[in-house]
C-alpha cells in the first residue's frame, strides 16, 4: 500500500516539483483527512521538509502541500521518550511542531531519513533526541537498509532472549 501511495505522491507532486521524495510517513493530524510528512531533494541539493494533505474528489487522488521547511531550520527532533514504544516526536524549527507518526516505526523511519541527509548534504549538528541511537545511526551493528524491519528484528532478539532467561533453571 505505502509504496502506491508513494508512486502516487512523486507523480502527482514531488516530479512537477523537481523534487525526488526519499522518505514518507502518515502523520495523525485531523480526524477527517490523511497527513503525510514527506523529505524530499530538490535539483539543487536542498532538503525539505513537507507536509501533505490527502484527500479526494470522486474517484481521484488530490495531495496539497500544507507546510514547507527546510532541513537548514531544523534545528532539533524530539522523539519524547528512547524508552517506551510511541510514536510522538517534535520537529524544532522556529516553533515547535508537536507530531504524532502513524506508528513507533514510521518515526524512527523519519529520523533515520533526516539523519542521513545531513549527512549527506549539510553536515549540521542536527540535535536527534529522546530515540534509541542503535536505531538512528547506520554505523551500528543494527543498521538495515531494510528500514522498518530493523524495529522488529531488535524486538524479536530482545524477546528471544527474555525467553531463554526464563527457561533456564535456577541454581540452588
Amino acid at each position: 500500500m505505502s509504496s502506491l501511495v508513494k508512486e502516487d505522491l512523486e507523480k502527482k507532486l514531488f516530479k512537477p516539483l523537481s523534487q525526488n521524495l526519499c522518505e514518507f510517513i502518515e502523520i495523525e493530524f485531523s480526524v477527517q483527512d490523511r497527513y503525510y510528512l514527506c523529505v524530499s531533494v530538490t535539483k539543487n541539493e536542498e532538503v525539505k521538509i513537507i507536509m501533505v494533505k490527502h484527500y479526494r474528489i470522486g474517484l481521484d487522488e488530490k495531495y496539497e502541500v500544507t507546510k514547507k521547511w527546510s532541513l537548514n531550520d531544523l534545528k532539533k527532533i524530539d522523539g519524547k521518550e528512547a524508552d517506551t514504544d510511541n510514536p510522538f516526536f517534535d520537529l524544532h524549527f522556529k516553533k515547535v511542531y508537536r507530531l504524532e507518526a502513524y506508528s513507533c516505526a514510521s518515526k524512527y523511519a523519519f529520523a533515520r531519513t533526516i539523519n542521513k541527509l545531513n549527512h549527506a548534504y549539510l553536515k549540521k549538528d542536527l540535535q536527534i533526541v529522546n530515540f534509541d541511537s542503535t536505531y538512528i545511526n547506520d554505523d551500528s551493528v543494527w543498521s538495515s537498509s531494510n528500514k522498518d524491519c530493523l524495529v522488529l528484528m531488535r524486538i524479536c532478539f530482545y524477546a528471544f532472549n527474555l525467553l531463554c532467561l526464563s527457561l533456564c533453571p535456577l541454581p540452588l
